[in-house]
Order: C-alpha cells, then structure tokens, then sequence
C-alpha cells in the first residue's frame, strides 16, 4: 500500500518539484497540493493522507496554525506533519514541533533523505535526523529570556523513563536505547509507548522538546 502524500506550498514551482519526484518514488502516491494553510486543513481531514509536507509561511492561515489544527483533531491521529522550510534555524520549525509536526526538512533536502524521511514519518516513529531538529531545539531553548517549563506529569515517570527519554531526546531509536540500556527492544518500546501516554505527546519529536524545555536535557552553549 503507498505512502499518501498531501502537498502544502503557497509556492506552485515547489509543488510541482516535490510532486515530480515524489511521483517516480516507489510506494509513495501524491493525493493533492494546497497553497494555504486553511486548505491544507480542509484538505486533510477529507482525504486523510499520511503525510502532509507543509510549508511553514503560506497565506490565509500559516503551517504552523495548520499543523497546530491538525494535531489537535482526534480524527486525524494517525496523520504526520513534516514542517517545510528555507531556514535551517528557523524559530517557527521548534514551535512546530511543539504542537505536532514530526520534523521538519529542509527545502532543498536531497531526493534520497526526502523519501527516507516521508517513510521513517509514516511508518510512526519522529523524524529526529538530521541532527539539526534536536541542534534548532536546543539552541532555541538556551536562548536568553527563554522560559523553562516542566510539566507536571514529568514527575510521573519512573526514574527508567527518564532515563529513556533522554535517550529518546539524543535521538535514539528504540533498538538503540535497548542496545544502550542492556533491555530487549520489546521492552525499550514500551518504554517509550508508556512515555508518550504519560506525558500526552503526539510522537517522538514532542519528547524530544519536553526534555529540552523541562531541563532534563541540558543544552549546548550556543557557538557563532
């Protein structure tokens, strides 16, 4: 079964780039394009893609406003946003994130890491690479007037749990977090299933904020 791709870009040459590509990938199938943020909600909740690669600056309502809607709707849990934008810093991707995005590319990612990054996203799990979503977050967050937040619900999780969710914020994967913590993978995923349940994230990439924001994870001093 193909991978269904919704396209929103205010920008038709964009559209029509990734559409061509998207197009000769295997298992991949583009449904539709949007220019706006509105139609991409509209769009979404009536077709029901997979995922939705949404641009962060479009008109009428913004993919930061579109991916917040769309994460928020119950009928839509099992669809993916994965944030488009120009700037590999840009301060809008790290509120994506926050409110539902599972990563974010870049608009100029090469073919190869755009169909890894669609697959990695459908198939359930966080786009946590490259390296730069967990670098945008952490240098986000270490920035002067910066508030920290700790949830309350932090305080539920056992001390493994934690522990697995720095893991997770490293951006380890559950085979990789069993390997690090000498457990089966079948226990490392529960782990991680029993997290997300805890703390009423989406996915991965909400976890891997909410250990930055808490503090749990310590940033990196942000060099020029």
């Amino acid at each position: 079964m193909s991978i269904r791709i919704l396209l929103a870009d205010d920008q038709t040459l964009v559209r029509s780039g990734f559409r061509e590509l998207l197009e000769r990938s295997d298992g991949i199938e583009v449904i539709g394009e949007v220019a706006d943020g509105r139609a991409a909600v509209e769009r979404t909740r009536a077709d029901q893609p997979d995922v939705v690669l949404m641009d962060i600056r479009m008109p009428v309502m913004d993919g930061l406003e579109a991916t917040r809607t769309i994460a928020a709707d119950p009928r839509l849990t099992d669809v993916r946003v994965i944030m488009l934008t120009t700037f590999d810093l840009d301060e809008y991707v790290f509120e994506a994130l926050h409110a539902g995005a599972s990563g974010f590319l870049l608009k100029d990612v090469e073919p190869d890491e755009l169909r890894n990054a669609i697959r990695v996203v459908a198939g359930g799990d966080a786009l946590l690479s490259p390296s730069v979503t967990r670098q945008l977050i952490s240098e986000f967050v270490s920035q002067p007037g910066h508030s920290r937040h700790t949830p309350a619900e932090l305080e539920e999780l056992t001390e493994r749990e934690r522990e697995v969710l720095g893991l997770i914020a490293a951006g380890l994967s559950n085979r990789e977090i069993a390997e690090r913590l000498i457990i089966s993978p079948a226990t490392a995923k529960t782990h991680v299933s029993r997290i997300l349940l805890k703390l009423d994230a989406r996915d991965r990439a909400q976890l891997v904020v909410i250990a930055y924001q808490s503090g749990l994870v310590k940033t990196r001093p942000v060099t020029s």
